[in-house]
C-alpha cells in the first residue's frame, strides 16, 4: 500500500477534480514522471492570467470586447493593472464580491449563484467559474519552495494546503511550523486580503486554518468537526471515518466547488475595528484589520439550518447551545444574512423579515458591521436602540425592513401599532434564550408577529367551525388565537446555558433516544480543548468560612427563623473584621501573583453579595493599597452596582466613586469599561452587574464573596474565560462556594443538555382545582371582572372606573382576609402563583381552548399582586451578638473536574415548595447559625476586637471619647484621638488573656488593623449616641 504523502495529495486532488468536487485540474504527472502545468502561473503577478481572460471574455464578452477595443493589445496588460490598484484600495475579498470598473466598464471576476433557481441568465453565469486544483505550487520568483495544494478562483490563487502524513512521521504540527519559518509574509501572494484568503494545514487528523501568515507570530486555529461530529457534544477532534480519511470533510464538503463560492460570497468578510493602543504614556486609534473565516462549527450551523429551512418551512424551532468562546456574534450576523435572502425549493423567499432579538447593545454594531461587509446595501439592517425607542420598531415593521435587530422589551409597547401582518413569515433569531424566553415579554413577541389569517384557519379546525363563524370582536378568541407555537415564525435560539424550559420550547425532538435536545451544539468542553476559552475551573481555591457568634444581651426574643439567620451571616460578612481579614487575603493574592500574569497586565474581579458589601471592599482594598504603597504601586481600584446605596450613613453612587483621569465621574457602560480596560484600574469589585456580559480578556483572578449557583455560577465565573495574547491561566478563591456545588452548577452545560419528557399540559387545570378549596372567588367574580375590564379599556376609562374596580375585587379580599390561618393564606398565594405562571408557560407551547380557563387566568394574574403577604418586622438583634471567634481556612485547592457526559434534565415542575415562616428564639437560631458555620477554632482565632469594644464601652471614658466623636472628623478620632486609649485597653486584655492577644503585640501591621476597625466602628456607634 502506497502510505506517502504524494498519494494522500492524489487522494484529495482525485475528489476534487470529479464531477463532485467540480475542480479542474491545472497540473499533472506525464508519463515520465514529470509535472505539466496546464497553464501558465505568472509568479510575478500571482495569478494565471489566461485563466482570468478566458473567463472574462467567455461570461461578459460586450464588455471584454470593449475593453479590448480601448487598450488594444495592451488589454491584458491593463486588465492586471486595474486589478491590482482594485485589490490595493479594497481588498481582494470585496473585488471578488464586487468586481471592478475601468473606464465605465464594469467588468466581474466570479459570480455567485442566485438564491433562486428562476434566474437561468446568473446561474449559467455561476456556472462558468473555473475553480483549479493545482499540486505543489510554486509561488515565489526568489525560490523554488512549493505549496502542496492551492485552489484557485478564475485564475486567482485563494487557499492554501500543506498536508502532512503521519505514516511519514509528520503531522498537522510540521505543517503549521512550514507556514511560520517558511513561508515569508512579504512574499507578493502572500500579503494580507491580496490572494490567498485561507491557510489550511491538513494531516491524516486534524485540520487548522488561518487567514494571514504573520511568520513566527501566525496564529492558527483548529478547522476540526469536533470529537463526535459536527453538531454533536464532545471535545476537540474529529470522529473517525469508515468511507474515507478523518479530515476529508475539508475538501469534500468545505472546499467542493459550491461551498468554496458560497464561502467567499456569504461567509468571508474584511473588517476593520478601531482599537486604542496606548504607548509611551500616549494613546491612540489604531485600525485593525482581519478576514474572517468561519470556524467548522459555524459553517456546519449555518448549512444545517439552511437545509432544514429549506425543507420544512416556516414555523419550527431551533436551539443552538454554543459555548463561549465559539464566535455566536458572528453566527447570529451569518445566519441573519443567510434567512434574509433564503429561498426555498419552489424558488420562493422563506422569510420577510429577519429579527434579531437581543439584550447586548454591542451586538448591534458587530451585527451591523459583519452583514454590512457581505453586502454594501444602504437600509438592510435596522437597528432599534435606545434613541428609537418602540416606534422605531414598529416603522421597521411596517417598511417590512430585512434585518431587524432590537430587545425584546420593544415589543411591549410596539406591537398595538403594527399594520397588518397577513402573509408575512418572520425569522426570530433569540440571543441568549436561557433569558426571560417564558415571560410576557417573550408571549408578547410571538403575539405581535401574529399572521392573523392562517392563525384564524387554523384556530377554525381545531375547534370544528367554519373560519366565517371565528368572532374576532372577542378579546378572549384573540388572546387564544395568539396562544402557542406559529406556523409564520421561526425561532432560533443561540445560548451557552439553557434550561429546561429553554429545550423545551426551542429543542427537536429526538426520536432515537426520546428526548428533546438542541438542534446543534459546540461545546463548552470542545471551546476549551480547543483553546478558544480557558477553563476558569483549572485553579480553584475555596475557603471555608467558619465563625462563632455569642448573645450579649439578657433578651431572648422569639423571631422568625429565616429572617433572623439572614442578618445574622450578614452581620458577620459586613463585619468590619471580616472585610478586613478578608481583603487582605485577596489583595495579597493578586499583588503577589494575578496583577503579574499576561505580561504585568493582569486585572481581578470581586464578587460581592451585596451592593453595602461592595462599597465596604472597595473602600478596604483602597485602605489596604494605601498602606501597602509599594506592593500596590500602579494599581487601582474601581466599583459597579446600580442605583445609590447608603453605608454607614452616607449615600453612594457608582460614578461618584469612579473617577477618569481627569477626575470626572465615570457615568456611562462605555466609559467604565474603557476606564476598566486601561492601565489606570486592575481591581473591579461588583455586586449584581458585570456578572454577565463583561468581556475583558485581561481579567485572571476572581475572588468570590457570593453564593453562586446554575446559570449564575457559569456566566459569572465566564468572566475570566476570554483568551488574549500572554494569557495560559485564570485563578478563583472562593469564600462562599464549594468546589462540589460549582461542579454541580458548571457540570450541566459542560457537554450536551437534553430535556427527558415534557410538561403536562393539564397541570394548569389540577392547579385549579388546588384553589377552589380556599373559597376565595366563585365563577361569577370572574366573569364580572373580565366583562368589566374588557369595556373599560385604557383608551376609554371614566374618573370613576378605578374606583368600581376595587369594588369589584373587594369582596374577594374580605374572604382572604377571612382565611382562619396564615399556613393556609400562604398556600392559597403559592398555588395562585403557581397556576399563572404555568398557564403562561404551557400557552406558549400549546393553545388552550378554554376560555373559561383564560379569564380565570386574567383575573388571578390581576389578582395575585392585590393578595397582602404576611409581612414580619426586620429583626432588631444587632445589639445583642458579638462575633467571638473567625477562621478563614483552605478547604480546596485544585482543578474541579467535569465528567465527559451529556446532562438530562426533566421539564420545569415546580421548585421544593417554600415553607411557611418558622419562629424561634435567638439563642436556638444563634446556635443553629454556630453550627452551620463551626470550625477549628482556637484562642487565637478569637475576634479580639470584640473584647476590647466590650471593655471599652465599660470604661469611665466613653462619654468623653461619645463627645469626641460628635465634634471630629472621623480621620482625627481614628488617627489622634483614639490610639492611646486603644493601647491602654488592649493592655488590659492582654493581661487578662494573653494567649488571645499575643499575635496583636507582636505583628505590628496587625495591632494596625486592629486598632483602625475599632476606631471606625467606635465613631459609627458613639455617633448614634449608643
Amino acid at each position: 500500500m502506497d502510505i506517502s504523502e504524494k498519494r494522500f495529495e492524489s487522494d484529495i486532488e482525485s475528489f476534487l477534480i470529479s464531477d463532485k468536487g467540480g475542480y479542474e485540474q491545472f497540473s499533472y504527472l506525464n508519463p515520465d514522471g514529470h509535472r505539466i502545468h496546464k497553464y501558465v502561473y505568472d509568479k510575478e503577478r500571482a495569478v494565471y492570467p489566461e485563466v482570468l481572460i478566458n473567463f472574462i471574455s467567455r461570461t461578459q464578452p460586450k464588455e471584454w470586447a470593449r475593453y479590448t477595443k480601448y487598450y488594444g493589445a495592451d488589454a491584458a496588460d491593463k486588465l492586471y493593472r486595474r486589478l491590482e490598484n482594485s485589490i490595493n484600495e479594497n481588498g481582494l475579498i470585496y473585488v471578488l464580491k464586487h468586481g471592478i470598473e475601468d473606464m465605465g466598464i464594469k467588468i466581474r471576476v466570479c459570480y455567485f449563484k442566485p438564491e433562486s433557481e428562476l434566474n437561468e441568465g446568473q446561474n449559467e453565469l455561476y456556472k462558468m467559474n473555473v475553480l483549479g486544483c493545482t499540486r505543489q505550487f510554486a509561488y515565489s520568483p526568489d525560490n523554488h519552495n512549493t505549496i502542496d495544494m492551492v485552489l484557485s478562483l478564475n485564475g486567482i490563487p485563494i487557499v492554501a494546503l500543506e498536508l502532512k502524513n503521519q505514516f511519514m512521521g509528520q503531522d498537522v504540527e510540521c505543517a503549521i511550523e512550514q507556514y511560520k519559518t517558511d513561508r515569508n509574509p512579504k512574499e507578493f501572494c502572500f500579503r494580507f486580503n491580496h490572494r490567498f484568503l485561507v491557510y489550511f494545514a491538513v494531516d491524516l487528523y486534524e485540520a487548522y486554518m488561518t487567514t494571514q501568515l504573520k511568520g513566527g507570530d501566525t496564529y492558527f486555529m483548529p478547522f476540526n468537526q469536533g470529537s463526535n461530529g459536527a453538531g454533536n457534544s464532545g471535545g476537540k477532534g474529529n470522529p473517525a471515518n469508515t468511507e474515507g480519511y478523518v479530515t476529508a470533510y475539508l475538501w469534500e464538503e468545505v472546499l467542493q466547488r459550491d461551498s468554496l463560492i458560497d464561502l467567499i460570497h456569504r461567509f468571508i468578510c474584511h473588517v476593520r475595528e478601531k482599537e486604542e493602543a496606548t504607548k509611551n504614556g500616549a494613546t491612540r486609534v489604531v485600525i485593525k484589520e482581519k478576514v474572517i473565516f468561519p470556524r467548522y462549527h459555524q459553517y456546519d450551523v449555518v448549512k444545517k439550518l439552511i437545509a432544514n429551512v429549506r425543507e420544512n418551512g416556516v414555523g419550527r424551532s431551533y436551539l443552538i447551545e454554543h459555548s463561549a468562546g465559539s464566535g455566536k456574534s458572528n453566527s447570529i450576523a451569518w445566519l441573519a444574512y443567510r434567512m434574509a435572502s433564503l429561498h426555498n425549493k419552489d424558488n420562493d423567499a422563506v422569510f420577510d423579515t429577519v429579527i434579531v432579538v437581543t439584550n447586548r447593545i454591542v451586538l448591534d454594531g458587530q451585527l451591523q458591521d459583519t452583514i454590512n461587509s457581505f453586502e454594501h446595501t444602504p437600509g438592510l439592517v435596522e437597528a432599534i436602540d435606545g434613541k428609537k425607542r418602540s416606534r422605531g420598531l414598529v416603522d421597521a415593521i411596517n417598511d417590512k425592513k430585512r434585518i431587524i435587530i432590537c430587545t425584546i422589551q420593544k415589543f411591549l409597547f410596539a406591537y398595538k401599532d403594527f399594520d397588518s401582518l397577513s402573509g408575512r413569515k418572520f425569522a426570530i433569531i433569540i440571543d441568549e434564550a436561557h433569558q426571560g424566553q417564558s415571560g410576557e415579554s417573550a408571549k408578547t413577541l410571538r403575539k405581535s408577529l401574529l399572521d392573523l389569517d392562517r392563525a384564524i384557519k387554523e384556530y377554525a379546525e381545531e375547534e370544528g367551525v367554519a373560519e366565517s363563524e371565528v368572532d374576532l370582536s372577542s378579546d378572549i378568541v384573540c388572546s387564544i388565537l395568539a396562544q402557542g407555537q406559529h406556523s409564520n415564525q421561526s425561532f432560533f435560539a443561540f445560548t451557552a446555558t439553557p434550561t429546561n424550559k429553554t429545550i423545551e420550547l426551542f429543542g427537536t425532538y429526538d426520536e432515537k433516544i426520546k428526548t428533546r435536545r438542541p438542534f446543534h451544539i459546540y461545546s463548552m468542553r470542545q471551546a476549551i480543548e480547543e483553546g478558544f476559552i480557558l477553563d476558569v475551573l483549572a485553579n480553584y481555591t475555596t475557603i471555608k468560612e467558619a465563625f462563632k457568634l455569642v448573645k450579649i444581651s439578657q433578651d431572648n426574643p422569639e423571631l422568625i427563623e429565616g429572617q433572623a439567620i439572614k442578618t445574622l451571616i450578614r452581620y458577620y460578612k459586613e463585619h468590619g473584621y471580616t472585610i478586613a481579614d478578608k481583603t487582605e487575603m485577596i489583595m495579597s493574592n493578586f499583588l503577589e501573583n494575578g496583577r503579574f500574569k499576561i505580561g504585568g497586565k493582569g486585572k481581578a474581579m470581586v464578587v460581592a453579595d451585596s451592593r453595602t458589601n461592595a462599597v465596604r471592599y472597595y473602600f478596604a482594598i483602597k485602605e489596604y493599597m494605601k498602606k501597602h504603597p509599594v506592593e500596590s504601586a500602579g494599581c487601582g481600584v474601581m466599583v459597579a452596582f446600580s442605583d445609590a446605596v447608603v453605608v454607614d450613613g452616607t449615600e453612594y453612587t457608582e460614578a461618584g466613586l469612579n473617577k477618569d483621569e481627569n477626575g470626572i465621574p465615570i457615568n456611562s457602560d462605555r466609559k467604565f469599561r474603557k476606564a476598566f480596560h486601561s492601565e489606570k484600574y486592575n481591581i473591579l469589585v461588583v455586586a449584581n452587574k458585570y456578572q454577565t456580559g463583561f468581556d475583558e480578556p485581561l481579567l485572571h483572578s476572581m475572588y468570590v464573596d457570593k453564593n453562586l449557583k446554575s446559570v449564575n455560577a457559569v456566566q459569572t465565573l465566564s468572566r475570566l474565560n476570554r483568551t488574549c495574547k500572554g494569557k495560559t491561566d485564570t485563578f478563583v478563591l472562593d469564600f462562599e462556594n464549594t468546589d462540589e456545588n460549582i461542579k454541580e452548577s458548571f457540570q450541566r452545560f459542560y457537554e450536551g443538555t437534553l430535556l427527558e419528557g415534557r410538561t403536562d399540559f393539564n397541570k394548569v387545570y389540577d392547579l385549579r382545582t388546588k384553589i377552589q378549596p380556599y373559597m376565595l372567588y366563585n365563577f361569577d367574580d370572574v366573569e364580572r371582572y373580565y366583562d368589566f375590564m374588557s369595556k373599560h379599556r385604557e383608551d376609554k376609562q371614566s374618573a370613576t372606573d378605578l374606583g368600581r374596580l376595587s369594588s369589584i375585587i373587594k369582596p374577594v379580599m374580605e374572604r382572604y382576609a377571612e382565611i382562619p390561618t396564615e399556613e393556609d393564606r400562604f398556600n392559597c398565594r403559592l398555588t395562585i402563583r403557581n397556576f399563572v405562571k404555568s398557564y403562561a408557560y404551557i400557552t406558549q407551547l400549546v393553545r388552550l381552548h378554554d376560555e373559561e380557563l383564560f379569564k380565570e387566568y386574567v383575573f388571578l394574574s390581576n389578582l395575585l399582586p392585590l393578595l397582602p403577604a404576611d409581612s414580619y418586622p426586620q429583626p432588631d438583634i444587632l445589639d445583642k451578638i458579638k462575633l467571638e471567634y473567625t477562621l478563614l481556612k483552605e478547604s480546596f485547592s485544585g482543578a474541579i473536574l467535569l465528567d465527559k457526559k451529556d446532562t438530562t434534565l426533566t421539564p420545569s415542575s415546580e421548585k421544593s415548595k417554600p415553607k411557611l415562616p418558622k419562629k424561634d428564639t435567638l439563642q436556638n437560631i444563634i446556635d443553629k447559625v454556630n453550627e452551620r458555620f463551626d470550625g477549628p477554632f482556637t484562642e487565637g482565632d478569637k475576634v479580639i476586637i470584640e473584647s476590647i469594644y466590650q471593655m471599652f464601652m465599660r470604661d469611665a471614658d466613653v462619654k468623653k471619647f461619645r463627645h469626641y466623636a460628635k465634634d471630629t472628623t472621623p480621620e482625627m478620632f481614628v488617627r489622634s484621638l483614639f490610639p492611646d486609649k486603644f493601647k491602654e485597653i488592649a493592655t488590659q486584655c492582654w493581661l487578662s488573656n494573653s494567649d488571645a492577644f499575643t499575635k496583636l503585640f507582636n505583628d505590628p501591621e496587625f495591632y494596625q488593623k486592629v486598632m483602625e476597625t475599632m476606631a471606625k466602628e467606635l465613631y459609627k456607634q458613639l455617633r448614634k449616641g449608643e
